[in-house]
């Protein structure tokens, strides 16, 4: 057995471990019973750059006139600052509409600048089949409030997967994230060339017009090509965005981002397919889901116009209700006044992923952004899952 010798220091510091938790026992009782309330600076700066929610207040509304839509500028409703975003982000806006709560993802349209104002921008256009669009336009005034998301998505510039050129395709308000990236460009914020191919029916109807115009003709490194379907006019082109024209602007290497109305994308995806670029060169901004889920590759046309009973378990809460084949769960939760939560309603971000406890469904390729894990183990995207028989569903609480 090894004789070890012990210094006088190491005895007394043998001692204060020995009485360690004796000495703070004494320090605890000897404390006031106030709440202990601590903060650290990193944790305060991930919740101002990405809080769950923000409350916001409307400060001003434009009207776009004969372009049918209106621009939202928000601030915040406590006065602090706005998360920083990038140009091309939405945010996914919550809508108190009569006794329904829904959420709709809208492109900011303002430059990421504002944001360092305080402001934000949407601007949200007339959609005779819409439902929260119209709303929005004919209810929403200055001095409203709502919540929304932080700024979500992915569909920005990054050097280090995109071209240093980019030609992006836009058609009717699919226009407000290049505006955005057009603004951060010019403000130097964002360093790459852009090139606009806009659709619009007519002149009159293009939206933002002299806002582009101006940022065109302030910054060489934005270019805007305006393409009218239904006039033939000088300075513009006349007909649809083709490969053609694309291979007209375009520079040698370039990548391609799209945004528009289904109608356009379904279009468009044709024509950048004859370009052969590579797939990782090619982005979109969500698709939203389709609207003739019937027209889908695999859909059962038996079930078209069916009407099916769902049963919606949430925590301790249980009903059932009407859910129709031809529209996503998501709607028929919303319309029944199920806070559920949604943000992308296009089936990529998950943020409404629920447990399929039975029956089947339908879900479009191009919408089913689900991990394979959650296929394999009988998770879906209600915003983009169509019911093909009735269906019990476990919903998680809201987060919005």
């Amino acid at each position: 057995m090894a004789n070890v010798k012990v210094s006088l220091i190491g005895a007394l510091d043998m001692l204060k471990f020995k009485n360690m938790a004796a000495d703070r026992e004494k320090a605890i009782q000897a404390a006031p019973a106030n709440e202990i309330v601590a903060t650290f600076p990193i944790n305060e700066n991930a919740k101002a750059l990405h809080p769950d929610f923000i409350d916001l207040v409307v400060k001003d509304v434009v009207d776009h006139g004969e372009a049918g839509a209106k621009s939202f500028v928000f601030a915040r409703e406590d006065g602090k600052p706005l998360p920083y975003f990038r140009a091309g982000q939405y945010l996914s806006l919550k809508l108190a509409v009569g006794e329904s709560f829904v959420t709709r993802p809208y492109s900011i349209s303002s430059g990421p600048k504002w944001a360092l104002e305080g402001m934000y921008a949407v601007t949200v256009k007339a959609n005779p089949s819409g439902f929260a669009a119209d709303w929005m336009l004919q209810n929403l005034k200055a001095g409203d409030k709502l919540k929304a998301s932080a700024p979500q998505g992915d569909f920005y510039f990054d050097k280090y997967r995109d071209c240093k050129d980019v030609v992006a395709l836009a058609g009717g308000s699919g226009i407000t994230p290049f505006l955005s990236m057009a603004y951060a460009i010019r403000d130097g914020i964002e360093d790459f060339n852009l090139t606009i191919l806009f659709g619009s029916r007519s002149e009159n109807a293009i939206l933002f017009r002299d806002e582009l115009n101006e940022i065109a003709a302030a910054c060489p490194k934005v270019k805007v090509v305006h393409v009218l379907s239904d006039e033939e006019k000088e300075g513009y082109e006349h007909g649809f965005i083709t490969a053609e024209l694309i291979r007209k602007v375009a520079p040698e290497q370039y990548s391609i981002f799209i945004c528009g109305p289904e109608a356009m994308y379904r279009f468009v995806e044709k024509e950048v397919a004859k370009l052969e670029l590579p797939r990782r060169l090619v982005r979109r901004e969500m698709l939203g889901v389709t609207k003739k889920v019937w027209e889908q590759p695999g859909y059962p046309a038996a079930s078209k116009d069916a009407v099916y009973k769902l049963t919606v378990k949430q925590g301790p809460n249980e009903c059932v209700i009407d859910a129709f084949a031809n529209e996503p769960i998501l709607v028929a939760l919303e319309r029944a006044g199920i806070k559920a939560p949604s943000r992308c309603r296009s089936g990529e971000c998950g943020w409404c992923r629920s447990r399929l406890l039975s029956g089947e469904y339908f879900m479009p390729e191009e919408n089913d952004g689900r991990r394979w894990a959650d296929k394999k183990y009988g998770f879906i995207h209600p915003c983009a899952t169509f019911p093909l028989s009735d269906l019990t569903i476990e919903v998680p609480g809201e987060y919005l």
